[in-house]
C-alpha cells in the first residue's frame, strides 16, 4: 500500500508591528505645567510600548525624562527668531526621517511652527495642545498663535479653551479633543507626606508661630493677582496668619519691587513672604491652611487649584477661567469675584476659621472630586488613546 505524504501548510510568519514613535516638542525642560505634562505623557508612552522622543533646549528635567525611558534631543527651541524657526523645521524634519516618527505633539508656539512645517514635509501626524488663550494685542499675534490650532487634533485643556478655539480660530468641534490636565494622585496625597517634610518647608518659610498659613504659588507676574491678594489681606490684617507667595521673583523685578512696597504700605512685613518656587510642592500644600488662586485673567486650566484639592486643602479662587470647571463652589472650595478684594478677603477668612469637622469633610470631598475627574492617569490614557485613533484613521 502506498501512502501519500501531505505536507502540512505552515502559517505565514506575521510581520512584526512597527513600534510607534512619538516626538514631543517644547521650548525647554526647566520647570512648569507644560513641562510636567510632557514628562507625564512621555512616561505613559513608554509604558504603552512607544518609542518616546522629546526635543527642547534642555533643562533640569531632562535627567528625569531619560531615567523614565525617553530620549531627549537638544535643539534651540526657545528662540522666536523667524530664521531660527525655519532652520529648526529642517532639523525636526531630519529627526522625523531618522527615527521614523509617526506623531509630533507640539505644546508651544515657536517650536510648533517648526514642527508644523516639518510634518508638512514628511507626512508625520501633527497634534497640538492649546494650554492658554495667548495675547491678541498686536496685529501679527493671531497669526503667530494660530499654529496651535493647526493640529489634525487639537487638545483643549478645558472647556474655556475649547470655546476659545472654536470662536477665535474657527476650529471645527470634531478636530478638538477635550482632555483636562491631570494631577499625580500618588505625589499629591496628604497621607504620603511626612511630618519631617512639612517641618522642613515651614523652616524654609521662617514660620515662627502657630498662626495659620495662606499659600499662593504661581509666577510673579501681574495677572496672577499678587497685588489683588495683598489688597485682600490688608482687609483682614487683624487676623493671625502668614502668607507665602512662591514664584520666580527674579523675572519681573519692577513688579516684585511694587509688591514689596505694597507689603510695607499695608504693614504686612511680618506676615507676608515672597519667595522663589518650592521644590516639595506636596509638603507645601500640606503645611498650609488655605490655598489661593487670585488670577485677574482667566486661567486656561489652573493646576494649583486641582493640586490643592487633591491635598484636601480649602481653595479660594477667582471666579474666572478654568477654576470654574475644577472647583465646586461651597463644597471643595470657594469662587470669589476677581474685581472685589473684599470678596477675596471674606473667602480667605472663612478658610482660615473653618471648624475641624467641616475642614475634614471638605478635604474628603475635594480629594474625591479630583480622583473622579482630574487624575493624571485619565489624562495620559485619553492622550494615548487619541494617538492610536489618529494612526488608525490614516
Amino acid at each position: 500500500m502506498k501512502y501519500l505524504l501531505v505536507e502540512e501548510s505552515q502559517p505565514e510568519p506575521q510581520k512584526p508591528q512597527k513600534q510607534i514613535v512619538l516626538l514631543q516638542v517644547l521650548p525647554s525642560l526647566y520647570a512648569g505645567g507644560v513641562e510636567r505634562g510632557t514628562l507625564e505623557i512621555a512616561r505613559a508612552a513608554v509604558k504603552e510600548g512607544f518609542k518616546s522622543l522629546v526635543t527642547s533646549s534642555g533643562g533640569k528635567m531632562v535627567e528625569q525624562l531619560e531615567n523614565e525611558g525617553s530620549e531627549h534631543i537638544p535643539l534651540d527651541l526657545m528662540t522666536k527668531n523667524p530664521f531660527k524657526i525655519k532652520s529648526n523645521a529642517k532639523l525636526i524634519e531630519g529627526i522625523i526621517n531618522e527615527y521614523g516618527v509617526d506623531i509630533v505633539h507640539a505644546r508651544s508656539r515657536a517650536p510648533a511652527w517648526s514642527a508644523y512645517k516639518a510634518c508638512k514635509k514628511t507626512g508625520a501626524h501633527f497634534v497640538t495642545t492649546m494650554h492658554g488663550t495667548h495675547s491678541l494685542n498686536a496685529p501679527f499675534k493671531k497669526k503667530y498663535n494660530s499654529v496651535m490650532a493647526k493640529g489634525e487634533k487639537v487638545i483643549a485643556v478645558s472647556n474655556m479653551i475649547k470655546e476659545h478655539l472654536e470662536k477665535t480660530y474657527k476650529v471645527p468641534e470634531e478636530r478638538i479633543e477635550l482632555i483636562y490636565r491631570g494631577v499625580d494622585l500618588e505625589y499629591f496625597n496628604p497621607d504620603s507626606v511626612s511630618d519631617e517634610r512639612v517641618a522642613a518647608v515651614k523652616k524654609n518659610w521662617r514660620i515662627e508661630s502657630p498662626a495659620p498659613i495662606i499659600f499662593m504659588p504661581g509666577r510673579i507676574t501681574r495677572w496672577k493677582g499678587q497685588c489683588f491678594l495683598l489688597d485682600a489681606l490688608s482687609r483682614i490684617n487683624e487676623e493671625p496668619f502668614y502668607c507665602i507667595m512662591a514664584g520666580d521673583t527674579y523675572k519681573h523685578p519692577k513688579y516684585y519691587d511694587e509688591l514689596m512696597a505694597k507689603v510695607a504700605q499695608y504693614h504686612l512685613e511680618k506676615k507676608v513672604r515672597i519667595i522663589n518656587p518650592i521644590t516639595d510642592m506636596a509638603a507645601a500644600y500640606k503645611a498650609c491652611n488655605v490655598v489661593v488662586s487670585a488670577s485677574t485673567k482667566p486661567e486656561a486650566f489652573g493646576r494649583i487649584a486641582v493640586e490643592a484639592q487633591a491635598m484636601g486643602k480649602p481653595v479660594v479662587a477667582t471666579d474666572i477661567g478654568g477654576s470654574k470647571e475644577t472647583i465646586i463652589h461651597g463644597e471643595t472650595g470657594r469662587l470669589v469675584s476677581s474685581f472685589t478684594s473684599g470678596d477675596m478677603a471674606e473667602g480667605i477668612k472663612r478658610g482660615l476659621t473653618i471648624d475641624e469637622m467641616s475642614r475634614q469633610d471638605l478635604a474628603e470631598k475635594a480629594r474625591q472630586h479630583i480622583i473622579d475627574n482630574f487624575s493624571m492617569d485619565a489624562m495620559c490614557s485619553k492622550t494615548i488613546a487619541l494617538y492610536h485613533k489618529i494612526l488608525s484613521e490614516k
